[in-house]
Parts: C-alpha cells; sequence; structure tokens
C-alpha cells in the first residue's frame, strides 16, 4: 500500500480517474461505511477535476431513499432493513446510471428523493458531454444490482468501531450539544454497523474495488491499487 498526504492521494485518485478512458461519461463509485469521508473525498476530487476543465457530475445515494416509512418497515433499528430497504437502486439505474452508461442517452438526474416532503421527485433532465465524471458516493455500491454499473470502484475504509465516534460528533457539533448522543450509539450499534457486517458478508465490496482508500487518519491516508484490476491503466 502507499501512504502519503491528502493532497497525494487526491493527486493519485485523479490520475487513476483521468486513466480510464470509456465512450460515454465515466462512473465513478465512492463506496464505504457511514461516516468514512466518502462525501468529503468526492467533493474534493470535484474540485480538482474541474480545475482540469473536466465536466463533473456529483450525486449521492442519499438521493435516492425510499420513503421513510417503506425504509423503516422492518424497524427502526433493522440491521436488514437498512441493506434491504433503504434505497431505491432500480430509480437510480433508470435515471442516472443507466443514461450515462454504454448506450445511453447522457440524460440524467440527480435524484429520485424529496428529503424535505419524504416523497419521490422527478427534478428536470440535463444533459451530460460523453467526457464527465460522476462521483457517485454512499454506501452498499458494490453490491450486485450495482455492480456492473461503474467504470471505477472506490472503497474508503476506516474501522467499523471509528464510524461511531465520528457520528457522534458529527451528531452533537452543530447544537453543543451530546443531548442525541445516545440515539446516534444505538442506530449506529443497532443498524448502521451490522448492515455494513451484512454487506461485507453477502457482497464483499472490497474484493471489486478498483482502488482502497484507508481513511482512518484524513491527512495521512494510505491507498491500495488493486494489481487484479480490469480497469484500464490501473
Amino acid at each position: 500500500m502507499d501512504q502519503g498526504t491528502r493532497v497525494e492521494l487526491i493527486g493519485r485518485l485523479t490520475e487513476a480517474i483521468s486513466s480510464v478512458t470509456t465512450a460515454h461519461p465515466l462512473r465513478v463509485a465512492i463506496d464505504g461505511p457511514p461516516a468514512a469521508g466518502k462525501t468529503t473525498l468526492a467533493d474534493e476530487l470535484a474540485v480538482v477535476l474541474r480545475a482540469q476543465d473536466r465536466e463533473v457530475i456529483r450525486a449521492t445515494v442519499d438521493d435516492f431513499l425510499f420513503p421513510r416509512a417503506q425504509r423503516y418497515r422492518r424497524g427502526q433499528y433493522s440491521a436488514e432493513g437498512c441493506y434491504f430497504d433503504a434505497h431505491d437502486h432500480a430509480a437510480l439505474c433508470r435515471v442516472l446510471l443507466d443514461p450515462l452508461g454504454p448506450g445511453g442517452d447522457r440524460r440524467f438526474q440527480c435524484a429520485a428523493y424529496d428529503k424535505d416532503t419524504d416523497t419521490s421527485s422527478s427534478p428536470p433532465a440535463t444533459t451530460a458531454p460523453a467526457d464527465a465524471v460522476l462521483l457517485f458516493d454512499g454506501v452498499f455500491l458494490l453490491r450486485p444490482e450495482l455492480i456492473d454499473r461503474w467504470d471505477l470502484r472506490i472503497f474508503v475504509s476506516i474501522p467499523l468501531e471509528q464510524t461511531v465516534d465520528r457520528a457522534r460528533v458529527r451528531g452533537t457539533a452543530p447544537a453543543g450539544s451530546t443531548a442525541d448522543t445516545a440515539e446516534i450509539e444505538r442506530s449506529w450499534r443497532y443498524r448502521y454497523i451490522p448492515s455494513q457486517q451484512l454487506y461485507f458478508a453477502t457482497a464483499r465490496p472490497t474484493d471489486h474495488a478498483d482502488i482502497i482508500v484507508n481513511n482512518d487518519q484524513p491527512e495521512r491516508p494510505t491507498w491500495e491499487v488493486r494489481p487484479h484490476s480490469a480497469t484500464p491503466g490501473l
């Protein structure tokens, strides 16, 4: 594995993205557990790629949720519900991944769910240039339903126990209060961490990743480019 500064990591990932040639927009999955740093990494990559005059589409799996009643139908703390019921993968493929993929018309939508109204949504479609890059972050992206929709697969890894610590910080910092700490802890212990364990046991996501980023020390990360990868240029 390689180790370096944050800037060196972003530079290496940018090189990897630039090395992949497709006849359609490049679809990059940035997978990993909750609070692993996926969104931050995707945003950092977007800044660098846009500075290189590359058209970037940023999207997240949180905009492809099912309404709350469906995703919590097995219970608020169900790990199976988190893995099987939370995300509308059919809509994700229909309005975003397939239009940007081989044979697609490149007319895409970045969301199919409105969190403010807890309902499905259908924003206006946009046409992507053929050389655009989709940076898509979220959980469970390398599962069987989605695995073939990605042209480059990045997995952001941290110890699951560390995700609890990060979640506590994220959950309490805005209000400066620890009032919700117990609820955050319970959600992580009963829903989010077990759902990741289920994901690893059934989908083996790291086996399918082209690049694994160990992000337990964000300013001094390590990364591995998989030698068995079929991705051009890696």
